[in-house]
């Protein structure tokens, strides 16, 4: 150990780890950045060499000759009514900070929710202000995955803006989970199935629809227009649109609602109107929340894990920041999808 420390001129070098270890600069990088993607038997050995040499990694200076900020920003390009009412931001935020507890990353959650907000976070990442983003609900037209690719800014998307997306992404199946729930209504004899959409510049409410879609037709029912209510995912767009569909054809015996906070307000509106739930009309929501488990009745949904998808999402981004920091980018973008589950309670 001292003649390692008079070969560096007093303080361990991460290229004497390295060659303690037996591994290259980089990997002894991406072991002490905190890098998933290194196997045990590597992390074991890089971990013993910074204890026998008594290394201790130099925040400042790796900042400093790496440009690192050691934080990354949370970003929802969305109003702050919507972020606080919708628990699947809240869920979001939970995985990350789970992903991010061993590191010293730290997190800054950035809301950008209009024109102005969004100016100044453009202004903020163009100054190289935090390591990488994840981004969260990003809607068709938002131009900052763009900008972001421009700034070679290591970024992760969770809710893809189109089946061509071009950055790292991380979605729950949302074909398959809306599919499931039409073709669980179709199994309980119904047939006036209705759907209530999130908005469908938001690329996982398309494919909730199609799933939807795909199952009505599988089943040979009428794929009647006067079935499907846009809405915006928020309670009041679900009341709204479930008054829409009640006029539109006092016949529907089922609504697939893509949200649980858009099936609360389209019971709300069933109430109203007489319906019973699940008598004259069975309910499924999308997210399994705590809104499923605390309606009357218990709300049937389809579940995605999205605590396990913002972990994932934290996961992939540091390791893009690795790659990027010891040189070793890759073209590869990961392109991961969770599957989803039909959680079924008494409401359908």
């Amino acid at each position: 150990m001292a003649a390692a420390r008079v070969r560096s001129g007093g303080r361990p070098t991460l290229e004497e780890v390295a060659a303690r270890a037996g591994v290259g600069r980089g990997t002894a990088s991406r072991v002490i950045n905190g890098s998933p993607r290194v196997s045990a038997q590597t992390r074991e050995a890089v971990e013993a060499a910074v204890a026998e040499l008594g290394y201790v990694p130099n925040r400042a200076a790796r900042a400093l000759a790496g440009n690192r900020t050691d934080a990354i920003a949370l970003v929802v390009p969305e109003s702050e009514t919507r972020f606080f009412a919708e628990p699947y931001f809240s869920d979001i935020v939970r995985g990350v900070g789970a992903a991010l507890a061993d590191t010293e990353m730290q997190l800054l959650l950035t809301l950008a929710g209009n024109d102005r907000e969004r100016r100044r976070l453009a202004q903020y990442l163009t100054a190289h202000r935090v390591d990488g983003v994840l981004l969260v609900s990003v809607h068709a037209d938002d131009p900052l995955p763009d900008l972001l690719e421009q700034l070679g800014m290591p970024s992760v998307i969770s809710g893809r803006r189109h089946a061509a997306e071009t950055l790292p992404s991380v979605d729950s199946d949302n074909f398959e989970g809306a599919r499931a729930a039409v073709d669980h209504f179709i199994s309980r004899g119904r047939r006036s199935i209705a759907t209530i959409t999130g908005r469908l510049d938001v690329y996982g409410a398309q494919r909730r629809l199609d799933g939807y879609r795909k199952a009505v037709a599988s089943a040979g029912l009428d794929p009647d227009e006067r079935l499907i209510a846009p809405a915006d995912f928020s309670e009041e767009g679900g009341a709204r649109a479930m008054r829409e569909l009640l006029d539109r054809r006092p016949d529907v015996d089922a609504v697939f609602a893509a949200s649980d906070v858009m099936a609360a307000g389209a019971r709300h509106v069933l109430r109203e109107s007489g319906r019973r739930i699940p008598d004259d009309v069975a309910l499924i929501g999308f997210d399994d929340s705590a809104v499923a488990r605390h309606m009357d009745p218990p709300l049937t949904s389809v579940r995605q894990p999205i605590e396990e998808m913002g972990r994932t999402m934290t996961r992939v981004l540091l390791q893009e920041i690795a790659n990027r920091s010891s040189g070793d980018g890759t073209k590869e973008r990961p392109r991961i999808v969770l599957p989803t589950e039909l959680v079924v309670r008494e409401s359908s």
